[in-house]
C-alpha cells in the first residue's frame, strides 16, 4: 500500500481533483472538509503527509498546522490557498509548513510536490538515525540540548517553536561561522524556497527576542552584512 496523503479542502472539486491525481500516482487519500476533522484525522489516521488549504471552516489551516505543530507532530504539510498574499505565506512557512501552493494549480505539479518532500524527509529521516547521538551545546547563557529538543536561557526554558530550534541548533553546531540565508533555508527547511530568504530572517528575528538581552545590540546572534548570520560566544562572558 502506498503512502497515505491526508487531503483537507471545503471545496469538493479541488478534493476530487487531489484524490483522483494522488490516488494514480500510487497513494492513499483520507479527507477532510474542515480544520477541526482534518486536525483529528492527523492525529488519528498518522498520513505520511498533508494538503492543507489555509481557508477553512472551524478551524483555518494556519491554526490547523500551528497545532499539529505545537502537538510535535512533524508530518510534512503543503499548504494550498486562494490568496496571492505574502504575510499568509512567511506566516504558513514560519508555523511549519514545508512549502505553498496559490489556487489555481496544476494537480500535476501539486503529485510533483508531494513527491519532492516524501524523498526530502525520508532523506532527512535516516540521515538522522545513522547519527550518533549529539552533544549538548554551551554557548553563554545559551544551553541546548538536542536529544531532549529543548533549550535554556538564563537556566529558564525557552517556549520555542520546532523550527526556531532547529534553527537555533544548526547555529549552535556552527558556533563562530558565517552563515548564509541559502545555506539556513536548504539546512533548516530542507527545501530552497526560490530565494525567498525572508522566512529566515522573521525565525531570526524570533529567535533573538527570546535569547538577547537587548534585541538592537545582539551579544548571541550576529548579521554579518550582505552574508548572513553568526551564532558566537558573548564578548565577557
Amino acid at each position: 500500500m502506498g503512502k497515505k496523503i491526508l487531503v483537507v479542502d471545503d471545496e469538493p472539486s479541488i478534493v476530487t481533483l487531489l484524490q483522483y491525481n494522488l490516488q494514480q500516482a500510487g497513494y492513499t487519500v483520507v479527507t477532510a472538509v474542515d480544520g477541526e476533522e482534518g486536525k483529528r484525522l492527523a492525529e488519528t489516521e498518522i498520513p505520511d503527509f498533508i494538503i492543507l488549504d489555509l481557508m477553512l471552516p472551524k478551524l483555518d489551516g494556519i491554526e490547523v498546522c500551528k497545532q499539529l505543530r505545537q502537538n510535535r507532530i512533524e508530518t510534512p504539510i503543503l499548504m494550498l490557498t486562494a490568496k496571492d498574499d505574502e504575510f499568509d505565506k512567511v506566516l504558513g512557512l514560519e508555523l511549519g509548513a514545508d512549502d505553498y501552493m496559490t489556487k489555481p494549480f496544476s494537480p500535476r505539479e501539486v503529485v510533483a510536490r508531494v513527491k519532492a518532500i516524501l524523498r526530502r524527509s525520508q532523506g532527512q529521516a535516516e540521515s538522522q538515525s545513522k547519527q550518533e547521538e549529539t552533544d549538548d551545546i554551551k554557548i553563554g547563557d545559551l544551553q541546548i540540548f538536542p536529544e531532549r529538543y529543548e533549550a535554556f536561557f538564563d537556566g529558564k526554558q525557552l517556549e520555542i517553536t520546532p523550527k526556531e530550534f532547529e534553527l537555533l541548533l544548526y547555529l549552535g553546531k556552527n558556533k563562530g561561522r558565517v552563515l548564509t540565508r541559502d545555506q539556513l533555508l536548504r539546512a533548516v527547511w530542507n527545501y530552497d524556497f526560490a530565494g525567498d530568504t525572508r522566512i529566515v530572517d522573521v525565525h531570526i528575528s524570533h529567535v533573538r527576542e527570546k535569547i538577547e538581552r537587548d534585541t538592537r545590540k545582539p551579544a548571541y546572534i550576529k548579521t554579518v552584512r550582505g552574508l548572513g548570520y553568526k551564532l558566537e560566544e558573548p564578548k565577557g562572558e
